[in-house]
């Protein structure tokens, strides 16, 4: 019998899978109805009900009463129609209770193919709900095979997949060997849920972190960020609100044992935990330990920072290849730019001199400039008026002309290092731009410089002295 069939395999699908009841009696409906066209062809009006005391699938079959019948799986006549109900007219639609016995045995497997299809569907919608909701976290599971360097991992309800960029240098795994990753991503594709998985993603040592330490996962310590290069070298920041707790000897443990189970887990992967500080400087000195610093020079509008340390401690602030450096930049949000103090003093005399070749800047114009920030021609010329205002001694005028002459400077700089070193004997040396003498030499010629550069000010105040005379 098709119906006892049908409820015997929905009532097992049921128990197995655990699928809701709704979903169930609703792909019992769109079988018998795939049934039924099946064996009456696609024409026919049929209707399914669930009748929720009996438990039965009831299917009617809707006819339309006619004076002339034309086609028979649709229409009725008069007399026969009112056989069935004495008060009907032409025009009225009447339906009919079919035997499902008669949908016959293939019509039958029809519909058992097309429930268990609709259970298909909804155990793989539940499994995509399930690990979307566990995105985010780190999962076990054992390796089934390895296709084309990509690891297929059984995680039990279905498959996760690690591509062989998200696996650590070196690290290799058989089939039947324990696996854990991070969940990056599910996606739902038409042959199942598929669960992305990593092994190099930095919220993957997040993780790892907060199995091992339970300050972590009780919110005691806090972990601010992380940055990786994975199976190389990592950094993490971590702090507290309680001044009782130390974080970073909270996540190391005793005589190292925590982090060394998340070194062993990562394949000796080395681990820097930083101790995250409030002020950004700070906070980037504790990331490029254990480098000593002298100074750092903040440029918060590129979000950059110079860091000066001494001579002997350039190779370790920037690290083999740069890697320290480059995991202190990524952890901290900070473009970070090394230097030593030797190379420090050299750029800053350098660019001293820079100002100093401007035409009509003297020692004392330089020093100026110099205090307020201004330490070659290249950040004159990329100042304001308003900002060069702000130095000792400089008017509009003349801060109109710094900004000129440094930018055709630097302008004339930036197409001479793009251009072969040739003709480089006949360039401007015969020039004077704003008229001064190249006879006059030493204090005279800064005076005199430093006179013609502020002739516009003074001309500025001379002219609105005049006026209030009048």
């Amino acid at each position: 019998m098709l119906m006892s069939d049908i409820k015997r395999v929905v009532e097992q699908v049921s128990k197995d899978r655990g699928i809701e009841r709704e979903v169930l009696i609703k792909a019992l409906e769109e079988a018998l109805k795939s049934a039924a066209r099946k064996k009456f062809g696609s024409k026919i009006d049929i209707e399914i009900q669930y009748n929720e005391e009996t438990g039965e699938i009831e299917v009617f079959q809707f006819k339309d009463v006619a004076e002339e019948v034309t086609e028979p799986d649709l229409e009725i006549s008069l007399e026969e129609g009112r056989k069935l109900d004495p008060e009907c007219e032409v025009g009225d639609s009447l339906g009919t209770k079919m035997d499902t016995t008669t949908f016959g045995r293939i019509a039958a497997q029809s519909a058992k193919q097309v429930i268990i299809q609709k259970m298909k569907d909804a155990e793989r919608d539940a499994v995509f709900l399930n690990f979307i909701e566990r995105k985010g976290e780190v999962v076990n599971g054992i390796v089934q095979r390895v296709d084309r360097g990509d690891i297929i991992i059984n995680l039990g309800s279905t498959e996760g997949v690690i591509h062989y960029r998200e696996l650590l240098p070196r690290e290799t795994y058989r089939r039947g060997d324990r696996i854990r990753a991070y969940i990056v991503d599910v996606r739902h594709e038409t042959r199942g849920p598929q669960v992305i998985l990593s092994r190099t993603h930095p919220d993957f040592l997040i993780n790892l972190f907060k199995t091992e330490v339970p300050e972590i996962s009780e919110g005691i310590v806090k972990i601010l960020g992380a940055s990786r290069e994975p199976g190389i070298r990592s950094k993490i920041a971590v702090s507290s609100d309680d001044t009782d707790i130390d974080p970073v000897g909270a996540c190391v443990g005793m005589k190292g044992s925590r982090v060394q189970n998340v070194v062993q887990e990562l394949r000796g992967e080395k681990i820097d935990i930083i101790s995250w500080h409030i002020d950004p400087a700070k906070f980037v000195c504790n990331a490029l330990a254990p480098a000593e610093i002298s100074r750092v020079v903040i440029d918060e509008e590129n979000q950059a920072m110079e860091v000066i340390v001494p001579d002997e401690f350039l190779s370790i602030a920037i690290g083999k290849r740069g890697q320290n450096v480059r995991l202190a930049s990524k952890l901290t949000g900070w473009h970070l730019d090394v230097k030593s103090d030797e190379q420090y003093t050299e750029a800053m005399k350098s660019g001293y001199e820079s100002l100093l070749n401007l035409p009509g800047v003297g020692k004392s114009m330089a020093d100026a400039l110099y205090e307020k920030g201004f330490f070659s021609v290249e950040e004159i010329s990329t100042a304001s008026v308003e900002d060069l205002l702000q130095v000792k001694g400089v008017g509009e005028g003349t801060a109109e002309k710094l900004i000129e002459m440094a930018t055709d400077i630097t302008s004339s700089n930036d197409g001479r290092a793009s251009e072969d070193s040739v003709d480089k004997t006949d360039q401007g040396d015969d020039e004077d731009p704003i008229g001064q003498n190249s006879e006059v030499e030493g204090s005279e010629q800064e005076h005199l410089n430093e006179e013609r550069l502020n002739e516009s000010d003074s001309g500025e105040k001379d002219s609105s002295s005049e006026g209030s005379e009048e």
